[in-house]
């Protein structure tokens, strides 16, 4: 789809309806204690009226009802923004079934990621901005509190709007602890410090509107190409963050290279690259020696690739956006300034 002019999206006001979908993994059907918990903050943090739908607690529900929901938000005229639960791992077969004429028609704030690359992609291509990060059932549900980074993005992307610079919240969590155990309403997951960002390029200022996503799905959507022209990425800060499933540097390697190839990274201005989960739930918890050589592996080979084919792009890598907590929301298809210079990153929620 080729990228349209982006529109304006007009924020929402206290009082406001918001939709809260799934329309990837159905989580809040594994605790509906911590969905409920989540409800409760975003009400009580933004003052927004949170509205479920069908297929939002609904496991198992097809591409069709999912699509269906999502269709159904941006239809709503009172439903001034829209809220995924979680990610997931088969949005790819719902986006088809939405009628992106209607998600056109009233453009309004989308919030999520992983999975939710595919509808930011599809929102992208109509000229509709979004928002790269949140989940209602990772980042307002669990825990303690919700955390001062993530509540200050998401109000500025659903209400405030402004110029925020992204800062280092000093410590950073893979996981927390599991849905369906009474803890994770009062407890955080193991977190450490989250150690300095890392800046490779030219010493120069960079700023442009932001586009990409979870590389994993970038690459489900680039067999189903569904990827924008290249030349409409020109002058672009290109979003890359990985999930969970922790795959190798060499893996994050073969995916940026393909993008290298096909000519992605040499229109973009700079790219932005996320803090990568190094430990998965379930798992035994690496040593911070091994999570610490998984993390330098991949932002290695990241800026390697990327200064062979654009040595005048910006990078930044180590933001704590994507599959980490406390999580910045970015704009998608909004601004973002990398600063070189000053080693600072800047978004604009307008």
């Amino acid at each position: 789809m080729t990228k349209q002019p982006m529109a304006p999206v007009p924020k929402a006001r206290a009082g406001d309806r918001v939709a809260v979908l799934s329309p990837a993994f159905a989580a809040p059907a594994v605790s509906a204690q911590l969905h409920e918990q989540a409800l409760r903050r975003l009400a009580e943090a933004t003052g927004l009226a949170p509205v479920e739908y069908p297929t939002t607690r609904q496991l198992g529900a097809t591409a069709e009802a999912r699509a269906a929901d999502v269709t159904a938000a941006f239809a709503d005229p009172t439903i001034r923004a829209v809220l995924a639960t979680v990610g997931g791992d088969d949005q790819i077969t719902v986006v088809p079934h939405v009628d992106a004429a209607v998600l056109a028609a009233d453009p309004k704030p989308f919030v999520g990621y992983s999975d939710n690359t595919n509808l930011h992609a599809l929102l992208w291509g109509l000229g509709v901005p979004s928002y790269y990060g949140g989940s209602t059932m990772v980042h307002l549900g669990p825990g303690p509190h919700v955390d001062d980074v993530h509540l200050l993005s998401l109000r500025a992307a659903l209400l405030d709007g402004g110029v925020l610079e992204l800062t280092d919240p000093g410590e950073s969590e893979d996981f927390g602890v599991p849905w369906d155990d009474p803890r994770a309403l009062t407890e955080f997951g193991r977190r450490e410090p989250s150690g300095p960002w890392a800046w490779a390029g030219p010493d120069r200022v960079v700023e442009g509107t932001t586009w990409g996503g979870c590389l994993e799905v970038l690459d489900q959507l680039a067999l189903a190409d569904r990827l924008p022209p290249t030349s409409d990425l020109e002058g672009t800060i290109l979003l890359l963050e990985t999930s969970e499933e922790l795959p190798s540097a060499d893996q994050v390697g073969r995916w940026v290279r393909a993008l290298g190839e096909r000519g992605v990274l040499e229109v973009v201005a700079g790219v932005l690259v996320a803090r990568p989960p190094a430990s998965a739930l379930g798992s035994p918890v690496p040593t911070a020696a091994e999570q610490e050589a998984r993390r330098t592996a991949q932002r290695d080979v990241v800026v390697e690739l990327v200064a062979r084919y654009a040595p005048e792009a910006v990078v930044c890598v180590g933001v704590p956006f994507g599959h980490t907590r406390p999580q910045w929301i970015v704009p998608h298809g909004g601004t973002v300034r990398l600063d070189g210079v000053a080693r600072t990153v800047s978004a604009d929620y307008s």
